[in-house]
């Protein structure tokens, strides 16, 4: 993966992280989110996240947990820490996350906050950061399907960039804006590692575009 400089070293990281349960967002090491925070509770979040040490856990609650008020959690999440930030005049915080390592929910942890906090445990994932290599995709198969699977869902995409990209990096965007549904949205953040998610990645590609000409076919 394109390596962030400013990441903090494997041994640094924190036991503890607040935490922002956010459906069918993926967030993964090497990858950028913007986020557009209004609720107080993620305000007083990203406050405290820049007094600190600018990092917050980004973390699906599970399946038919939506609209729960406190919902389950996803063991699997993804740090992110803050790279950019600006004050909206209506009141949001307009951010910008970097993802770094992902982590393990040991336990939510009691707090006074009004956000959540967990215990991390960050052992499977310390490979999250090394730069790969090995991906070896097939460019041309990888356009077909994005361009069948783009007009399905009325996307467009910026094909320079798909011919530029490294291949890790090109996984990692595309994995984090295709509109898969949150329980694949997970699989692909517990991939172990960025091989398995390649391949992963494409059979959730031919599954879609496949079902598509099959319902196309029945009409």
């Amino acid at each position: 993966m394109e390596q962030n400089p400013f990441a903090p070293a494997f041994e640094a990281l924190p036991q503890t992280l607040p935490v922002f349960p956010l459906t069918s967002a993926l967030l993964l090491p090497g990858g950028q989110m913007p986020l557009n925070i209004f609720e107080p509770r993620y305000l007083q979040m990203v406050e405290d996240a820049l007094a600190s040490n600018r990092m917050i856990g980004m973390v699906q609650p599970k399946a038919n947990q939506e609209n729960a008020t406190n919902p389950e959690l996803e063991k699997t999440g993804c740090c992110g820490k803050i790279i950019e930030f600006n004050e909206a005049p209506d009141g949001r915080y307009l951010i910008t996350l970097s993802g770094i390592y992902r982590y393990d929910i040991v336990e939510e942890l009691e707090t006074t906050k009004q956000y959540r906090m967990v215990k991390t445990d960050w052992t499977a994932y310390k490979g999250d950061h090394t730069r790969n290599n090995c991906l070896d995709i097939d460019r041309s198969q990888l356009k077909d399907l994005l361009k069948d699977y783009f007009k399905i869902h009325g996307m467009d995409c910026d094909w320079k960039a798909v011919d530029t990209a490294s291949d890790e990096k090109l996984i990692t965007c595309l994995s984090m804006v295709c509109p898969f549904d949150p329980q694949e949205k997970q699989a692909l953040l517990e991939a172990q590692c960025c091989k398995t998610r390649k391949e992963l990645f494409l059979k959730m590609l031919e599954f879609a575009v496949k079902a598509d000409q099959v319902g196309c076919q029945k009409h």
